[in-house]
């Protein structure tokens, strides 16, 4: 079983994650990773800690020569700005963040002990975790990339600049969708037997469960509400062998199990929640109508968040992958996947 976890807070010592399950025999390339944890730190819109943090892997466990040894991979990703001992406490929580909720529920005094580790800065870990199952899977020709589909309803790259523009005069902040992409996938992945089996559940709550992720589709998504059955679903058809598609309405997912075409999923991102020009909230302290509180921040990371959804996808796909073919050898897996190709071919 493919699992992982992480630890550290936004302006602590570092960030962690560990994970278990990688089978034994995975040639891992640390740059790779480096490249994707300096993918999650692009895109326009973004704040002032980017240009602070140049975000760097060190593997600190699960390998022997750059050799995956089938025990759990450990990644530290250390914060430049660790400040979190010297900062000032925030007393008035931000609408939109996990600020006053979290405080409620810990009984915490201090909105800082909720937004140190509800921040997006955690991300930074589940990138990490993503680009080791990226190495994992490009060894079956799995490959994974995003794109955002729209920012502030504007569709176009120039469009979408001038609404990230606008946002950041008006000290504001502004969301979108994007697109997760995963090309290669062969049919069988995932089971219809339970739901917490389904491949199409197990994206949805990956990429959910990513800070500011509102709503996750697949394929054609809500676009089924408004259509006729004859409309959307895709028709099956044979030829030299296989079986195919002509369109790809299901986002390569039925009844939770891969189909064999492209996976698509698209996400909505919420607008940052810490606004320049900030909200009315509460002084925790003297209960008195205040404005919210602001933190160094983004204007627009919905970019950025496409990445870390493909790591989380990553996750998921290698997931079902070792779940489908075994989990211990890179050798076993890639035999028991020649045959089942094979048996369905």
């Amino acid at each position: 079983m493919l699992r992982y976890l992480t630890a550290g807070e936004s302006h602590g010592k570092g960030i962690v994650t560990i994970l278990e399950g990688m089978p034994a025999g995975v040639k891992i390339d640390t740059a790779v990773v480096n490249q994707e944890l300096k993918r999650r730190q692009s895109g326009f819109g973004r704040g002032a800690r980017m240009k602070i943090e140049n975000d760097r892997a060190q593997i600190l466990s699960g390998l022997k020569n750059n050799i995956a040894l089938g025990s759990p991979i450990t990644v530290l990703i250390e914060n430049k700005d660790s400040s979190i001992e010297k900062l000032h406490d925030v007393l008035c929580p931000r609408p939109g963040h996990a600020d006053l909720a979290g405080l409620l529920k810990y009984g915490l005094n201090d909105v800082r002990e909720v937004l140190e580790r509800a921040s997006a800065r955690s991300t930074a870990a589940t990138v990490a975790a993503g680009a080791l199952c990226k190495i994992f899977l490009k060894n079956f020709d799995i490959n994974i990339m995003s794109r955002p589909l729209s920012i502030g309803g504007e569709s176009t790259r120039g469009g979408m600049i001038k609404i990230i523009q606008g946002a950041i005069k008006n000290k504001d902040t502004v969301g979108g969708v994007f697109e997760v992409i995963a090309k290669n996938v062969p049919v069988g992945l995932g089971s219809y037997v339970q739901q917490d089996r389904r491949l199409d559940g197990l994206f949805a709550q990956q990429i959910m469960s990513i800070p500011g992720i509102k709503s996750v589709e697949v394929g054609l998504g809500l676009g089924y509400g408004f259509s006729f059955g004859s409309e959307v679903h895709d028709a099956i058809y044979y030829k030299n062998g296989k079986y195919l598609r002509k369109t790809n309405n299901a986002g390569g997912i039925e009844g939770g199990i891969s189909n064999g075409e492209d996976i698509i999923i698209r996400a909505c991102m919420k607008p940052i929640s810490t606004l320049m020009n900030p909200l009315d909230s509460v002084n925790i302290k003297t209960k008195k109508s205040a404005r919210a509180a602001t933190e160094r921040s983004d204007t627009c990371v919905v970019e950025a968040a496409g990445v870390v959804a493909e790591s989380a996808a990553a996750f998921v796909l290698a997931g079902a992958f070792l779940e489908k073919f075994g989990s211990d050898s890179l050798v076993d897996i890639k035999a028991n996947f020649k045959n089942y190709i094979k048996r369905i071919s």
